[in-house]
């Protein structure tokens, strides 16, 4: 159950080598609930962007330093699926990197800002 929302939660199966992340029904997004003993960051990409390639990458490497739990949803699979909303709202500027559900920075990740909140949380 996502606390914040009071959905059900649902797992989000990730491609290969990414974790099972739970999502909010809601957001169709990590739930981002004080009981998360992990960050949770998401990745907001598509196929064939080598922008979201690059920042993936990044993303990776800063994970297994800073133990965060990383996932990534490629917009336009999930329109496909019925989720049309994070296309909608993010697809103009892929890569989109949330942090706990909430945009954080996009087209690039601010390396220093992300070590800045995560250190705060």
């Amino acid at each position: 159950m996502c606390d914040e929302h009071g959905r059900p939660a649902l797992t989000v199966a990730n491609e290969a080598n990414w974790r099972t992340t739970p999502a909010c029904a809601l957001t169709d997004g990590p739930c981002h609930t004080e009981a998360m003993s992990r960050p949770q960051v998401q990745l907001l990409t598509r196929a064939g962007c080598t922008i979201c390639d690059r920042v993936k990458a990044q993303l990776a490497e800063l994970a297994a330093e800073l133990d965060f739990d990383l996932s990534a949803v490629d917009v336009d699979a999930a329109a496909t699926a019925g989720n049309s909303s994070l296309r909608a709202e993010f697809g103009d500027r892929l890569p989109v990197v949330l942090l706990d559900g909430r945009e954080h920075s996009y087209w690039e990740v601010d390396e220093p800002r992300l070590r800045a909140d995560l250190a705060k949380r």
